[in-house]
């Protein structure tokens, strides 16, 4: 078996395709709409994300406007654009300070400009399941960007639920990493459609049980170690952004399981090209195409102006 290498490249265009249509309904003669976008490096992988993000934006007729900002001066310009009419959404590029800074800067976004989806209003509403923000069930739910894209992704892959009950009952999933950007959210996601999944870091392990029989997921200690973890999982998800992880081979995975490298290191080794049925490389493209439709979907909810698009994740 050789796996098929999936690239996100062309799904992002389709997505950017509907958003573009999108845009071009909620844009107005006298201006674009517009995101801020703050950066606090010059060089590194910020900045590489960064300048790839303007360019997605720029596609689909968003303005992205970059400021680089030193640390003490990121709290000031979060709350400017907050109270900007001109600023219909905001995305930081980490880092900006510290981790622990990091999370606090979140915080300070208008969850209302947030397209990142990883404020807290947004999280609690993700690990609640609550799916939409009004009861009529219309206007739904930011979710982060990154974590959908990669959900995005494994749809195209062919993740499917063996049963009917939910629409992965039946998958198990292997997530490594348990970030508040990446991992925990992927895998609320996953066990909110109705996968068990095994979520690992350096910390232990736990185990997402699937919300199937009940309205959201549940989170438990499990103990259980990578090998076991991996050889059980459908769907491999890793997201370790150090080069000194030991990298996933071929034969700890099942054979025909999916598999997606989310991290700016290559977290496997190419023996997992002859045991996977499919790969994916690397999900940058349709991150960016997620964060413009977040965008979009916002504004529609501030401005109670329906999107005029089919309401999926």
């Amino acid at each position: 078996m050789t796996a098929r290498v999936l690239d996100p490249s062309p799904i992002a265009a389709e997505y950017r395709r509907a958003t573009r249509d999108t845009v071009a309904r909620l844009t107005t003669p006298e201006r674009r709409l517009r995101i801020v976008g703050l950066l606090g490096q010059r060089k590194g992988p910020a900045a590489t994300y960064a300048r790839y993000a303007r360019r997605g934006c720029e596609e689909v007729g968003i303005e992205l406007d970059v400021r680089h900002v030193k640390p003490h001066e990121v709290e000031a310009t979060i709350a400017g654009a907050n109270i900007d009419p001109t600023v219909d959404g905001i995305f930081l590029y980490y880092p900006l300070t510290d981790p622990g800074g990091d999370r606090w800067l979140r915080e300070l976004v208008d969850p209302r400009k947030d397209v990142e989806g990883l404020h807290s209003f947004w999280s609690r509403l993700l690990y609640e399941n609550q799916r939409f923000l009004d009861p009529e069930g219309t206007v739904r739910a930011i979710l982060p960007c990154t974590p959908l894209a990669i959900l995005k992704l494994l749809q195209h892959a062919g993740m499917r639920g063996r049963r009917g009950d939910a629409p992965l009952e039946g998958v198990t999933a292997c997530v490594i990493n348990r970030s508040e950007l990446v991992g925990r959210p992927l895998a609320a996601m996953l066990a909110n459609d109705g996968a068990r999944v095994h979520s690992l870091d350096i910390t232990g392990a736990v185990t997402f049980e699937p919300a199937i029989g009940r309205h959201k997921h549940d989170v438990r200690d499990s103990g259980i170690n990578r090998a076991t973890a991996l050889a059980a999982a459908d769907v491999v998800i890793s997201a370790v952004p150090t080069p000194t992880f030991e990298r996933i081979r071929g034969d700890e995975i099942r054979a025909g399981a999916i598999c997606v490298d989310v991290a700016e290191y290559s977290n496997y080794e190419e023996s997992v090209l002859d045991r996977a049925s499919v790969f994916v490389p690397r999900v940058g493209p349709l991150t960016i195409a997620m964060a413009a439709r977040n965008l979009t979907r916002l504004v529609a909810a501030r401005t109670a102006a329906a999107p005029g698009e089919r309401v999926d994740r």
